[in-house]
């Protein structure tokens, strides 16, 4: 069971045009579990952090000053083909950087991720 820690990162929310589709993109490219609240909030857990995603007509990038969440993973390639068939959209192709490589995408609601890797290319 997950413990709360006092000071510490606990919940991280986003906004999000569509609901369904952010679920489904979600669902496919990293195997997410929702539970639904109501028409307009839904939320993850036991996926690194807890959160969720509410109902708004904008998106979280960093061009607009949004927080970049970033996601890890050992075979970068595989989840940049994974995020492109699930709807994602590549915005920042793989690129090398002090301690590993990455690239960006967006989901289907316009909301900017990043995904990581320190293990070398293929």
């Amino acid at each position: 069971m997950k413990t709360n820690t006092h000071h510490k990162i606990n919940y991280v929310e986003f906004p999000c045009r569509n609901l369904p589709e952010t679920k489904a993109f979600f669902r496919q490219a990293f195997g997410f579990a929702f539970s639904d609240f109501g028409p307009d909030y839904m939320c993850f857990q036991d996926e690194g952090i807890d959160g969720g995603f509410y109902k708004a007509d904008v998106a979280s990038t960093q061009e607009t000053g949004g927080a970049l969440v970033v996601f890890y993973s050992e075979k970068l390639e595989e989840s940049e083909a994974l995020i492109n068939i699930a709807g994602g959209a590549i915005v920042k192709p793989i690129f090398d950087f002090p301690g590993g490589r990455r690239f960006h995408f967006k989901e289907p609601s316009g909301n900017e991720f990043a995904v990581w890797s320190d293990v070398g290319g293929e």
